[in-house]
């Protein structure tokens, strides 16, 4: 270590700063490795990480000093080399706990590492933890009967999100620069808002998603599903397009060749769903649009109001599109060891699980003409949202207002109609920390583009880091 600058800036940095450090000489990986461990370890009562490598993290730390050391100028060593990150639980990582919060597989371990985890232990980077997720990942908390509850680090009274609770909480408290998470219907996006970090959920298809607890595409017996992506969460949105890349195993386009001037920006109007933003969350999306404003994008305002039905739209195609019900996908990845006489919601062990699986049931319940008719207004919505936007972005809230306190999202499956959108419309989309809050909670936007254009969102992420200032740590609050 060459400054005590250095040491201060360690669980502030980039992942693509840090392993620049690393690889320089400026810092070791043991350090580094250290410092992010210590943060979790402080960070305990958070909930976050469920079960830890610490020690074997800490020994890959000194294998890649060694490395370094043995290595010349010259040497191509890999990207991300000597970097902790954090893995979602219900994605498979060898040696390391897999239940996906669920009591049925309680005791199981991975043997495997997901494709993703392994590519990016392949770029460098070290696994020092597993973290917590919602049972089965369908809900907004991230709480089970397995692990319990994971807390926001900036109001342990409230959710961190759910189903990547423990990523945001990981991410968000400065305890990793960066984790892996999964979303099918928020579940980055959504703890990276209520822990006030970027999140990016992929374009379908971009990275492989099958390995993951549930997942449409495993149980259906394809390789991609639109509405499924595993992605990022990080504190600084300049390591988001790199570990694309890495995840990706693409050679996609830059975000240099984005250029704001003249960039179509779209604020939609009248769009709330039953609960109005709140005027802070309202205020921070106006700031955000006035930032790229300044940058040379063009801002229109557009009526979107058939967004006011995206919870509906989503929860009818999610079953129409899967060919399933959230009890046969309960029974189906719990691994219950024989058919059960009793409902799958009477064998959930969180009360978020046995709604959502009461829930899914009404959809069922209507008629078939009933849902033709939900279905043709969503793929009416799909067409508007695409022929507004074109090749510019949507900016559009991921949720109404800051973290709810603890169970304040049960029994109200409307919330995440925003976030889920865009998973059913099969976009990209980057979630970008704008601030706190007067109660020093973190404030957020989405920006959605077309498929393909992760660069497009993510550059509009950098640009919005920069204006607004991105995440702050808790701590500084």
């Amino acid at each position: 270590m060459t400054s005590t600058t250095a040491q201060i800036s360690v669980t502030t940095a980039s992942a693509m700063e840090l392993a620049r450090s690393i690889r320089t000489g400026v810092v070791t990986s043991r350090h580094v490795v250290d410092a992010h461990i210590a943060v979790l370890r402080a960070g305990h009562d958070l909930g976050s990480i469920v079960a830890d490598r610490f020690t074997q993290a800490q020994d890959e730390a000194d294998a890649a000093d060694r490395l370094i050391a043995a290595s010349s100028a010259d040497d191509d060593l890999p990207p991300l080399l000597g970097v902790p990150f954090t893995v979602k639980e219900a994605l498979p990582v060898a040696g390391m706990p897999f239940t996906a919060g669920m009591e049925t597989r309680r005791g199981t371990i991975s043997t495997t590492d997901a494709r993703a985890v392994d590519r990016l232990k392949g770029a460098g980077a070290i696994v020092v933890g597993v973290t917590n997720t919602s049972e089965l990942c369908l809900g907004i908390e991230s709480y089970n009967s397995v692990y319990g509850r994971t807390r926001n680090p900036y109001d342990p009274r409230r959710t961190a999100g759910g189903s990547s609770g423990g990523e945001g909480a990981a991410v968000g408290s400065g305890g990793t620069p960066f984790g892996l998470g999964a979303d099918t219907g928020g579940s980055i996006r959504l703890p990276a808002l209520f822990c006030g970090v970027f999140g990016h959920k992929p374009s379908p298809g971009l990275v492989p998603s099958s390995e993951q607890i549930p997942s449409l595409t495993a149980y259906a017996g394809t390789e991609v599903d639109a509405m499924e992506s595993l992605g990022p969460l990080a504190r600084r949105a300049e390591d988001l397009m790199p570990l694309l890349r890495i995840l990706s195993e693409s050679d996609l386009p830059t975000t240099e060749s984005v250029n704001l001037e003249g960039l179509s920006v779209i604020i939609p109007e009248g769009t709330t769903y039953f609960r109005p933003l709140s005027p802070e969350m309202k205020a921070a999306q106006d700031a955000a649009a006035q930032a790229l404003s300044e940058a040379g994008a063009n801002v229109q305002r557009v009526q979107l109001t058939a967004l006011r039905r995206s919870a509906q739209f989503y929860l009818i195609a999610l079953r129409e599109h899967a060919g399933t019900s959230v009890s046969n996908l309960f029974d189906f990845f719990g691994e219950a060891p024989a058919p059960s006489p009793w409902p799958a919601w009477s064998r959930a062990g969180s009360l978020q699980m046995t709604l959502t699986i009461i829930g899914d049931k009404l959809p069922g319940l209507l008629p078939a003409s009933a849902r033709r008719k939900i279905t043709d207004a969503g793929e009416a919505l799909a067409a508007e949202v695409h022929g507004t936007m074109g090749d510019g972005v949507i900016l559009h809230p991921a949720f109404p207002r800051t973290a709810p306190r603890h169970n304040g999202t049960l029994g109200r499956p409307w919330l995440f109609g925003g976030a889920a959108i865009f998973n059913l419309l099969g976009l990209p989309v980057t979630q970008v920390p704008l601030g706190l809050d007067t109660r020093g909670l973190p404030l957020g936007i989405q920006v959605a583009s077309a498929a393909g254009n992760d660069h497009v969102t993510i550059r509009v992420a950098l640009e919005l880091e920069r204006a607004m200032g991105g995440w702050r740590p808790p701590g500084q609050a």
